[in-house]
């Protein structure tokens, strides 16, 4: 048996080689064995066998590592049989080792079996559970995903909830954002999920409520500028005025920066260091945020030209708002017009601000559009209400107003052109009205004047009128101090109220140009035109009217009234070119009323010589001379004592007031009335004859005109000229005396004729000496007859002389009657 069991070790060693060749070619596991079998201990031998045997388990590959095993052993058994061979006893041994080893190899070969189907048991369930494990991770990873995908979702939806809680805090702009992350980043992690195509559809909505959202902000905050507008403006105007008395201030330092107008040039520059920020200050604080935010979400949203036409209709229905219905200006602190005018400023300042803090949201036309709208609405109002107003000092109030308005407006830049066409309108109703009430002032002081020299009590009231009035004292009244009290001024009180009312007319008129008013060409030639109007109108032509008065001391004292008013006049029209506003207009000013009182004083001299002339040609008429008197008188006539008693009474009484220059004209005017009024008498038609008593009469009374004349105080003017009013009455009055002498025949002596009788008419005189009876000529039953009283040459080449004389005569008369009248005439041949 042994020897059986040696043959199939032998033939297993044999077959061995064959059997493990193909266990290398099935896997590389058959390698593995001759190196373990080569190890140098057993528990190399078992460290390297079992990792073997494991991993041919797991790969299923046990059969081949058997045969791997068993071509290892054929070739152990081969090596053996070849040693054995050589050495048989020692092969024998070797056998018997051998087969002590193979029956190891057996158990071992069973041990291997038995572990290999225990591995086996053990893969197969291994294989269970890692199936269950891969199922379970697959799971495992299902439930990561639905995590992930229900946090993404779950994130999603936190950011579309914080869209609405940023909403709800008013946070539109940050809402915005976090809508378009949400829109562009995060939908697009979750687009496999249905929530996002949800969300999706649900943005547009989203940003409409986002736009909605905002501009129901935009719109509360629009509503509160419209609420502040007001007090706005009432700020401006407020700083406004403080620049107009930081002006004035520098205007009396510097008389230079005086001459420049608020809001010029040099006014700004000097005004640089008192900055003031209407927009943001103690008073008001206008926050642009609001409209910045909308701005930014409508153009995120693509949304800006919508934005912008959203906010301009908008702003045109607050404008629209802004405007009353009516406007009362009776109001006494022209409330009503002051709240509009301050709510336009500070709508208009915050367009303008508006326009410069944002760029193409408010165009520069929308603006002005806007600001002439209101400009023009305002100016419809103030228009509609303006015949309300009848109170000049009102008037100046509103003007005020609108004057602080346009200064306001002007250093925003904005047009106020038709603004000042406005101040134009207000001044005609301004102007119309202080002429109303300076006319009727006029009317009630020309009306309620006593006509008389005006008394003065003291020396306060003498400086008080002095002051007022244009009016040069004479030198000895220069001094008020010196003045002896109660005195008596020429003009009676009308003159200095008019003067008063005058220069009060004129301060009111040029009030209205103060702080703001170009059109000061206008306020010159109104001014003008008024006092020409007031002074022609209601104190010339008043003072006219009173001439008709039959008191010569009333129609004097008119006279001397119209002697200061001309005077007066021409001192206003320096006075004028001085205050003249205007700095572009030159050239001198001449009132019409200048003329007219100068023309008023010649027609109140006429007025004063026809109530003389009409009183001397009362006294004339009562001269009943009896031409054919025998009779010599003793003493003068009575009615030239009346006339001399009447001249000086006039003279030193109802003619004392007036200026020398016009009482000299007025008595030498009288005494040449008087004069050509006796020179009538004797050549009267009706006188044929003329006694020589009667002639004495006549020659004794002109005697007393003429020392009545030589006696007048030097104050009544040269006693040339005076004597020259009577020379023809005198050298009249010496021919018929000779005449009466009989020395008749002088008068046709040209030798002496020239000088003695030049003023003598030829014709009168021959006619006188025809008339007039020489003394004794009773007796002699004749009286002489005139040389003239035959025809001839002579008396031909005398009357073409005379009529050549009298023509020049009347030439020379009518001038002077011209100036002061008709005189009363007798009709003569």
């Amino acid at each position: 048996m042994e020897e059986q069991g040696d043959v199939d070790a032998l033939r297993l060693i044999h077959d061995a080689p064959t059997r493990n060749l193909d266990w290398c070619r099935s896997d590389m596991l058959t390698a593995r064995p001759p190196q373990i079998i080569l190890s140098s201990s057993e528990s190399d031998y078992l460290d390297q066998l079992i990792p073997l045997l494991k991993n041919a388990q797991a790969s299923t590959q046990v059969t081949p590592l058997i045969h791997a095993l068993n071509h290892v052993s054929a070739d152990r058994e081969a090596e053996i049989e070849r040693i054995c061979n050589n050495n048989h006893q020692e092969f024998i041994s070797s056998v018997q080792h051998l087969q002590t080893v193979r029956e190891g190899t057996v158990k071992l070969t069973s041990e291997i079996m038995e572990l290999s189907r225990s591995i086996e048991a053990s893969t197969e369930k291994l294989a269970e559970q890692k199936k269950a494990l891969v199922d379970s991770r697959g799971v495992r990873q299902n439930i990561d995903d639905a995590t992930q995908a229900l946090k993404d979702c779950l994130e999603v939806l936190r950011l579309a909830n914080q869209v609405h809680d940023l909403l709800g805090k008013k946070n539109h702009y940050a809402a915005l954002r976090a809508l378009d992350e949400l829109q562009n980043v995060h939908l697009r992690e979750v687009t496999r999920y249905k929530i996002a195509e949800m969300i999706e559809r649900s943005v547009p909505a989203t940003q409409r409520l986002i736009a909605e959202a905002v501009m129901t902000d935009l719109n509360t905050w629009l509503y509160r500028i419209r609420e502040t507008s007001q007090f706005l403006g009432e700020v401006a105007f407020y700083h406004t005025e403080l620049r107009r008395v930081r002006q004035k201030e520098r205007a009396e330092h510097d008389e230079y920066l005086g001459s420049f107008q608020l809001n010029s040039a040099v006014e700004l520059v000097a005004d640089e260091g008192e900055e003031f920020d209407v927009l943001n200050n103690e008073e008001v604080q206008v926050d642009f945020s609001p409209l910045f935010e909308c701005m930014h979400i409508h153009d995120a949203l693509g949304q800006t030209d919508k934005f912008r036409a959203d906010y301009a209709a908008t702003r045109r229905r607050q404008k629209d708002l802004l405007i009353p219905p009516t406007l009362n200006l009776l109001d006494e602190e022209a409330n009503g017009l002051s709240s509009l005018l301050e709510g336009i400023a500070g709508f208009a300042i915050v367009e303008k601000a508006t326009m410069a803090k944002t760029t193409n949201l408010r165009a520069q036309s929308d603006v002005d559009e806007l600001w002439e709208s209101m400009c023009q609405s305002a100016i419809s109002l103030i228009s509609a209400a303006l015949h309300t107003v009848e109170n000049d000092e009102k008037l100046l109030k509103i003007k005020g107003v609108i004057a602080l308005f346009i200064q306001t407006m002007d250093s925003w830049s904005y047009s106020v052109q038709s603004l000042d066409g406005l101040l134009l309108t207000l001044f005609d109703k301004y102007s119309s009205l202080l002429k109303k009430r300076f006319s009727d002032d006029f009317t009630e002081i020309v009306n309620t004047d006593d006509y008389m020299p005006m008394p003065i009590a003291d020396s306060d009231e003498y400086s008080k009128v002095i002051s007022v009035s244009w009016y040069t004292p004479p030198p000895d009244q220069a001094d008020p101090e010196t003045i002896e009290y109660p005195c008596i001024l020429p003009f009676s009180q009308m003159y200095p109220l008019v003067c008063i009312d005058i220069r009060n007319l004129i301060n009111q008129i040029y009030l209205f140009s103060d702080d703001h008013f170009r059109h000061t060409t206008v306020i010159d030639r109104t001014l003008k035109e008024s006092l020409d109007d007031l002074l022609v109108e209601k104190v010339c032509k008043a003072l006219i009217d009173r001439l008709r008065s039959q008191y010569p001391g009333q129609v004097v004292q008119i006279l001397t009234n119209l002697e200061h008013f001309e005077q007066a006049c021409s001192d206003l029209e320096g006075l004028l070119v001085e205050a003249r506003s205007s700095s572009s207009a030159a050239g001198p000013i001449t009132l019409h009323a200048t003329k007219a009182f100068k023309d008023a004083k010649e027609q109140a001299e006429r007025r004063i010589f026809e109530l003389v002339e009409s009183k001397i040609n009362d006294l004339i008429e009562t001269a009943e001379y009896d031409w054919s008197s025998v009779y010599v008188p003793r003493e003068v006539s009575p009615y030239m004592t009346e006339l001399t008693r009447y001249l000086s009474n006039i003279m030193s009484s109802v003619l004392l007031g007036l200026p020398e220059g016009i009482k000299d004209t007025l008595y030498f005017a009288a005494l040449g009335f008087i004069s050509e009024a006796l020179l009538n008498l004797p050549l009267d038609e009706g006188v044929q004859q003329i006694t020589h008593q009667a002639a004495a009469a006549y020659v004794m009374d002109v005697g007393h005109l003429v020392e009545f004349v030589a006696g007048l105080p030097e104050g009544y003017g040269t006693q040339q000229r005076m004597f020259a009013s009577l020379d023809e009455l005198r050298q009249t009055s010496d021919l018929m005396h000779l005449a009466v002498e009989g020395k008749g025949e002088v008068f046709f002596d040209s030798s002496t004729s020239g000088a003695r009788f030049g003023k003598v008419d030829k014709l009168k005189g021959a006619e006188l000496l025809e008339k007039v009876e020489m003394k004794g000529a009773e007796q002699q039953g004749a009286a002489p007859r005139s040389p003239l009283a035959g025809s001839g040459g002579f008396a031909a080449a005398a009357a073409d002389d005379q009529l050549a004389k009298r023509a020049g005569m009347q030439a020379t008369l009518g001038d002077f009657r011209e100036r002061f009248g008709g005189f009363a005439r007798r009709d003569r041949t």
